[in-house]
């Protein structure tokens, strides 16, 4: 179980996750501080065993203390090292077999280390915020931390009152009491123990649009001095929101929720639910608004479609590329064909070593990934013709609903749409380093 890679585990991070089981349910109730970063919790997970008997498990957890492990309500046999909580039942637990873990654990918690810098749980200057992905998850919580392996969420999260807490779901009950205030929130849908996003800060609350309107409650929670810009910024979301449900099929969870934190981040990213922006993505003359329908396009498209393993992260960032650029196309900006040729003319100046498919740990997060995936299916719309492409697009985030998916059943469902063989334009763009012709 220790380096070498496992049957069904991500060849991208074979150390992450156990395939030998999955969880279907977590429930987490944390305590936090954020003056001296002091994370307390407990961890239940619901779980099932594979097809084979499981004498031993894994989960993945930062260098927490563990006070306490539970299996099924005994103690079992338990080490914690470099990251892994590894736990061996008194008895091997039998194939198929439903099965509960609890953890209670506590500490500082930090950024788990990785090529892409600190992931996970961050300390800012005034509350936190968690950005997992790809592995980051368990610098807060301990879990089988593979994108396929989905699960619905209960969280808890006790901090001092002047904060507000925001994860993806639905808050079930916000209680104050004794300068604390506990905030529970539910995540009915399943999501992948990366995508459980979390913010932790002081906050205005600002509700986008009329949730009668399509795509639930839209909340906005925003430093106040940031509240002019967000106003500006965020305006078009409730009309995306709108857009995105008439071509992808309707919003596929209960509501959505948007942070801004009063600290740069480079990127904004996407959790289940919710997207974490920075203050550098706010000038207040939707400069950034092409990020804005990139992230809210992931709630389909990485969030309920999920990847098997990370090989196919282009079918989450080349379809929240391609919908920035129907949001540009259907909004009287540039059209996805000049966009797409704006990006294939950037690609031509580029070394053409990426398999968009397969493109390895190290290029998963390239700009490459995203144009080149945003040209493939422009690439599909042109062999398809608008009709059958949108109607694929939509069939795509509609049979596929809060499931996991591949390269492999992308191709074998775009090629539903279409009398004409697509395996030599799929081969070129998706399997190809070389750049095909454009789509014209």
């Amino acid at each position: 179980m220790s380096g070498q890679q496992q049957a069904g585990s991500d060849p991208y991070f074979p150390g992450n996750g156990d395939p030998r089981y999955r969880v279907h349910r977590y429930e987490l109730a944390l305590d936090y501080r954020p003056r001296p970063n002091r994370l307390a919790g407990t961890a239940r997970l619901s779980a099932i065993a594979g097809r084979a008997a499981l004498p031993q498990f894994r989960l993945d957890l930062a260098e927490f203390k563990i006070s306490r492990v539970l299996v099924d309500g005994q103690v079992p046999h338990y080490t914690h090292r470099g990251g892994k909580l590894r736990i061996r039942p008194a008895k091997p637990l039998p194939a198929g077999a439903a099965f509960t873990v609890e953890v209670h654990y506590s500490g500082n918690p930090r950024p788990v280390r990785s090529a892409w810098g600190g992931l996970g749980w961050e300390e800012l200057a005034d509350g936190a915020l968690v950005a997992s992905q790809p592995i980051g998850a368990p610098s807060w919580y301990p879990c089988n931390d593979r994108p396929a392996d989905k699960a619905s969420y209960h969280i808890s999260v006790t901090t001092p009152s002047p904060y507000t807490v925001v994860t993806g779901g639905r808050l079930l009950t916000r209680a104050a009491r004794a300068g604390s205030t506990t905030w529970v929130y539910e995540q009915s849908a399943p999501t992948s123990s990366y995508l459980v996003g979390l913010s932790i800060g002081a906050f205005q609350t600002v509700l986008l649009g009329d949730p009668g309107q399509g795509g639930g409650p839209q909340t906005g929670y925003v430093p106040a001095r940031l509240l002019p810009q967000f106003a500006r910024d965020f305006a078009r979301q409730p009309e995306m929101m709108r857009l995105f449900e008439g071509l992808f099929g309707p919003y596929p969870f209960g509501e959505y929720a948007v942070v801004v934190v009063d600290e740069e981040m480079d990127v904004p990213v996407e959790a289940q639910g919710m997207s974490l922006f920075g203050a550098n993505h706010l000038d207040g003359v939707r400069g950034s608004e092409r990020l804005v329908a990139h992230e809210l396009a992931h709630q389909w498209f990485g969030n309920s479609v999920s990847i098997a393993d990370w090989r196919h992260i282009w079918l989450n960032e080349g379809f929240a590329k391609y919908a920035e650029w129907l949001w540009s196309e259907q909004t009287g900006g540039w059209t996805a064909q000049e966009l797409a040729a704006r990006a294939y003319r950037l690609l031509e100046s580029l070394p053409q070593d990426l398999r968009l498919a397969d493109p390895g740990r190290k290029l998963m997060f390239d700009d490459r990934l995203y144009q080149r995936g945003g040209l493939a299916l422009h690439a599909v719309r042109h062999a398809l013709g608008d009709g059958p492409f949108f109607r694929m697009l939509r069939g795509w985030a509609t049979l596929h609903r809060h499931g996991v998916v591949t390269t492999a059943t992308f191709a074998a469902h775009a090629a539903t749409y279409t009398h004409k063989p697509l395996d030599d334009l799929l081969t070129a763009w998706l399997h190809e380093p070389a750049l095909p012709p454009f789509p014209s």
